[in-house]
C-alpha cells in the first residue's frame, strides 16, 4: 500500500493537535481520539478495497516481434472485484526497446474484461525477455494506492520485419499491392508458360499466332506467355563494418544491415509465392551462412530463423572469398542480389572485379542504400564556411559512389541505389521486372 495525499492531509490536523499538547494536556486526548478515527477510516478503507487477487492478468503478444515496426502488446485483465477499478498498468518490457507508453490506464467494470494496449518498436534483433506486470489502483476512500506485481515473465524474439510480409500477403489476396507501392511488372509475350489468348496486333511476332484459335474465330489470334517458373534467386548479404552505419529514415534509425535483411526476407517470400527458388549467403571476412536455393514456404522459414539474429561484424568484408564460394557452390544461372555499401572506387575494386567475373554466368544486382544525410547536405544551400566544407565532402562522396555504380554497370552488373524506406519495394519491383522480361 502507498499512502496518498488525502491521507497525509487527514493526518495533518492530528499533528497540529499533538503540538497543542504544549498548551493544554486536554489536547492529547483530542489528538488520540482524532488519530483513532483516521486509523479506523484507513482500516475500513482496506477492508472495503478489493485485493489484488481479484484481478487476473495476462500479456498477449506475438512470439516474434518485428524489427522497426510498431508491435502491439495487449494486457488482458479479468476483474472479479465488487467495484469498478481505474487501473494504472506498467509492463516490464526490455529497457532497450522503445515503447509508445510507459504507463497504460484503463477502467475495468466488476466481472468484466479490460484490454490495455501499447506498442513496442524494437531497433535491434535478438532474444529478449518480458518481466512482470505492475498494477496500481486507488482505494475506496482514497487513503492509499493498492499496488501489486503479477508474475508474467516471458521470452520472445525480435525478428526482421515480418509485419511487412503479412501486409504484402493481405494486399496480394485483395489485389491491392499498389497501396504498398508495388507496381505491376508482368510483361506478356515472353517466356514459355501460356497465359492467355488475345487479338493479334501489328507489332506481335508471327510465331505468337495461335492458328487453331485463328481458324475458329476467323481473325488473327495471338498467344501470350509468362516467364517460366523455377528460377533461382540468391541474396548475398554483407555483414561487415560498413553495414553497421545507421540510416535515419522517417522516424526510425536502423542499421543498413537491418534494412538489407528486411528486404531479403520480403523478397524471398515473394519469390516462393512465384514458384521460384530462394537462397541466401551472409559474409564478412569469411562466409558465415549459406542456404542453397529451394522452393516453398519452408525455405522462407529457414531463412527467417537463420537471419533473425545475424549481427554486423567490425571487420572488412572479403568480397573475393564470398563470391568465389558462391560460384563454386552454385553454378546454375541465377539472379544474385548483393546487399552491401560503397565508399570509394579504390575500396570497391575487389567487389567490381569479382562481380564482373560472376556476371558472365549469372545476372548480378548490386543493391546499396542512399544516405539521406549526404543527399540533404548536397541539396541545402550553405550558410557559413562549415556548411561549405560539409557540402563539399558530401558532393565528393556522391561523386565517388556514382563512379563505382557506373563502373559496375559497364562491367555488366545491374545496380540499385534507393532510400531506405523504398528498399524492399524497389528490390521486389526489380525482381518482377527482370522475371517479366525473361532475362533470368
Amino acid at each position: 500500500m502507498i499512502p496518498t495525499l488525502r491521507l497525509y492531509l487527514l493526518l495533518l490536523p492530528g499533528a497540529a493537535l499533538v503540538a497543542g499538547v504544549a498548551l493544554t494536556p486536554l489536547m492529547l486526548w483530542i489528538a488520540v481520539a482524532y488519530l483513532v478515527v483516521v486509523a479506523a477510516l484507513v482500516v475500513a478503507d482496506y477492508l472495503l478495497t478489493d485485493r489484488p487477487a481479484a484481478l487476473e492478468v495476462e500479456r498477449i503478444h506475438d512470439s516474434r516481434l518485428s524489427l522497426g515496426a510498431n508491435n502491439p502488446v495487449t494486457i488482458l485483465i479479468a476483474s472479479r472485484a465488487r467495484r469498478p477499478l481505474t487501473l494504472q498498468i506498467r509492463d516490464e518490457h526490455p529497457d532497450d526497446i522503445p515503447a509508445d507508453a510507459t504507463i497504460v490506464t484503463g477502467k475495468v467494470e466488476p466481472f468484466a474484461l479490460l484490454e490495455a494496449r501499447y506498442h513496442l518498436r524494437p531497433v535491434r534483433r535478438g532474444d529478449y525477455t518480458f518481466g512482470n506486470i505492475n498494477i496500481r489502483y486507488l482505494s475506496v476512500f482514497g487513503t492509499f494506492v493498492q499496488q501489486a506485481r503479477y508474475p508474467a515473465e516471458a521470452a520472445f524474439k525480435v525478428y526482421p520485419n515480418v509485419l511487412d510480409i503479412r501486409t504484402y500477403d493481405l494486399l496480394a489476396r485483395k489485389g491491392l499491392l499498389l497501396e504498398m507501392g508495388l507496381r505491376p511488372a508482368r510483361i506478356f509475350g515472353q517466356g514459355v508458360e501460356f497465359e492467355r489468348l488475345r487479338e493479334y496486333r501489328p507489332d506481335d511476332e508471327f510465331r505468337r499466332i495461335n492458328w487453331k484459335a485463328t481458324a475458329r474465330r476467323g481473325k488473327p489470334i495471338a498467344a501470350e506467355y509468362e516467364t517460366e517458373r523455377s528460377q533461382y534467386i540468391i541474396s548475398v548479404i554483407d555483414t561487415g563494418r560498413l553495414m553497421r552505419a545507421p540510416v535515419e529514415d522517417s522516424d526510425i534509425s536502423l542499421a543498413r544491415l537491418d534494412y538489407a535483411i528486411n528486404a531479403t526476407l520480403l523478397l524471398s517470400y515473394v519469390v516462393t509465392l512465384k514458384g521460384d527458388h530462394a537462397g541466401m549467403l551472409t559474409f564478412a571476412d569469411d562466409v558465415r551462412t549459406y542456404l542453397s536455393p529451394r522452393r516453398g514456404k519452408s525455405q522462407f522459414y529457414r531463412m527467417l530463423e537463420t537471419l533473425y539474429n545475424v549481427q554486423f561484424e567490425p571487420v572488412e568484408s572479403d568480397y573475393a572469398r564470398a563470391l568465389t564460394y558462391l560460384s563454386a557452390r552454385h553454378r546454375r544461372r541465377s539472379l544474385v542480389i548483393v546487399f552491401t555499401d560503397l565508399v570509394t572506387l579504390d575500396a570497391a575494386r575487389d567487389l567490381i572485379a569479382h562481380m564482373a567475373r560472376m556476371a558472365r554466368r549469372h545476372l548480378i544486382l548490386c543493391v546499396v542504400l542512399s544516405d539521406p544525410n549526404v543527399t540533404r547536405l548536397v541539396g541545402r544551400p550553405p550558410t557559413d564556411t562549415s556548411d561549405v566544407y560539409r557540402r563539399g565532402v558530401a558532393e565528393m562522396l556522391l561523386a565517388e559512389r556514382r563512379v563505382v555504380l557506373e563502373t559496375l554497370h559497364r562491367n555488366g552488373v545491374l545496380t540499385l541505389d534507393v532510400p531506405a524506406h523504398r528498399l524492399s519495394v524497389a528490390v521486389i519491383e526489380k525482381y518482377l521486372e527482370l522475371k517479366g522480361r525473361g532475362v533470368l
